[in-house]
């Protein structure tokens, strides 16, 4: 699934899109079978939730541009972005970079 990713998009949605529904499928099955006492496995489903959040703020939105509303000038961000382009530069999964999505190598900053 995350082969859609790496490849030119013919349409809006990939077939990486899918991980998103069976996280966030997921993150709600564990927050309502936690919800009754708070236990353990709310709060893991909440840090699911979260983190699918992050991942498309910065990854999809900002770094990928699905949507053209948020840009910036700011070096870390757009050392994050850098970051992900070397990630895609090589498409086989081999040689693949890993980008980190929210830390960066400081060479990257500047």
């Amino acid at each position: 699934m995350h082969k859609s990713h790496h490849q030119k998009a013919k349409t809006f949605f990939e077939w990486n899109d899918l991980f998103a529904l069976l996280f966030a499928g997921l993150s709600l099955l564990l927050m309502y079978a936690g919800s009754k006492d708070f236990d353990y496995r709310f709060f893991i489903g909440l840090g699911i939730s979260l983190y699918g959040l992050i991942y498309f703020v910065v990854h999809d939105w900002f770094v990928h541009r699905r949507f053209k509303t948020f840009k910036s000038t700011n070096a870390y961000l757009l050392a994050v972005r850098k970051a992900h382009k070397i990630h895609h530069k090589n498409r086989g999964k081999e040689k693949g970079k890993a980008f980190g999505l929210l830390f960066v190598r400081k060479d990257l900053l500047n």
